[in-house]
């Protein structure tokens, strides 16, 4: 009698399959790194990359035990992602950037500041959130993805219905998701998006609830870069509920 077939591995490889025709749109670096960089980079960067096949994730991927755990999805030079880990040092944070020059900075300010709570994954955020336990998440940040504002490219936006359902799976309920943008396109799209999953609701009752950045927000060098330009950021806050 042939072999019966063995599902689990047929699962696993069309997972496998799923993750390897992903692509990641946009350069992976600028310059050339530093010397200082570079030696960062090839000696801290191993130790800071979290093991997507850890018996216990994410715990497994801070040397502390933490309270909490929170995602930030492309965090370009680090700076939120940093302020936000020294104002919580209970809390372990994951940062997700596949370029390479923004991920140096960061790896440089856990070298020079000795944090403990951040882990760092230098590739597709998509990647940890197949990872990542139901409700392991207390809360996932968005900021200023890139926006692909041809119409031929709006595939690539990373608000889409199928990562929208990884966020919801991996946020605890009442988790909150943090989107900002300053492209009033990207946020009409990301609003609609949302609306069609269901499982998301924004907490905002006035204007300034999405004009104003939140009261311990330390801003990005992008955000910085677009209110200099005259493109005012919009900050969308939502709590995860149960889909309808």
């Amino acid at each position: 009698m042939a072999d019966e077939p063995n599902n689990d591995l047929h699962e696993r490889d069309t997972a496998s399959d799923k993750v390897n025709k992903r692509l990641i749109y946009g350069r992976r670096q600028g310059h050339r790194l530093h010397k200082k960089q570079a030696r960062l980079v090839d000696e801290m960067l191993p130790r800071l990359t979290p093991d997507l096949a850890a018996d216990n994730v994410p715990a497994d991927w801070f040397a502390k035990k933490c309270d909490d755990y929170v995602l930030e999805i492309g965090f370009g030079g680090g700076e939120h992602l940093a302020a936000h880990a020294l104002a919580n040092p209970q809390s372990g944070f994951i940062g997700c950037e596949p370029f390479l020059n923004g991920v140096a900075k960061l790896v440089a300010l856990v070298a020079d500041e000795g944090r403990d709570n951040i882990a760092i994954y230098q590739n597709d955020a998509r990647t940890i959130l197949d990872a990542l336990p139901d409700a392991a998440l207390g809360a996932v940040y968005l900021l200023y993805p890139d926006p692909w504002p041809k119409k031929r490219h709006h595939k690539r936006r990373f608000v889409s219905a199928e990562n929208l359902s990884a966020i919801h799976r991996v946020l605890r309920p009442g988790g909150m998701f943090f989107l900002a943008s300053d492209i009033a396109d990207y946020i009409d799209w990301s609003l609609i998006q949302i609306g069609a999953h269901g499982g998301f609701a924004w907490t905002a009752e006035k204007a300034d609830d999405w004009r104003v950045p939140p009261l311990d927000w330390p801003g990005t060098r992008y955000e910085a870069k677009a209110l200099a330009a005259g493109r005012r950021p919009v900050y969308l806050h939502f709590t995860k509920t149960a889909r309808g």
